[in-house]
């Protein structure tokens, strides 16, 4: 049976004066919607580039997300009947 879907992500990335990248995705699966946030500042001893604090703010952000998502397909598997996966869980992407 095939399967097809879309999803829409946004992602917002604000850097204020002192720093500090904030960074907030939001998922709409069209029957939910789930967000994540994450965070970056750049130390003082540090050369300011702006573009490393947008992609460590949007990676956390998208990070948190991604743990949310993999909760939420747990407890649908564990309301399905489905047996719990032994062990700690593996990491989100592909195998080293």
């Amino acid at each position: 049976m095939s399967h097809t879907v879309e999803w829409k992500v946004r992602l917002r990335i604000v850097e204020d004066d002192e720093g500090q990248t904030r960074a907030h995705v939001l998922l709409d699966t069209g029957t939910a919607a789930l967000s994540g946030r994450g965070r970056a500042h750049c130390h003082p001893a540090d050369t300011d580039v702006p573009e490393i604090g947008d992609e460590l703010a949007a990676g956390r952000a998208m990070n948190d997300l991604a743990q949310q998502l993999l909760n939420a397909a747990e407890r649908d598997m564990e309301g399905m009947g489905a047996a719990r996966r032994p062990g700690p869980r593996q990491a989100p992407g592909w195998p080293m």
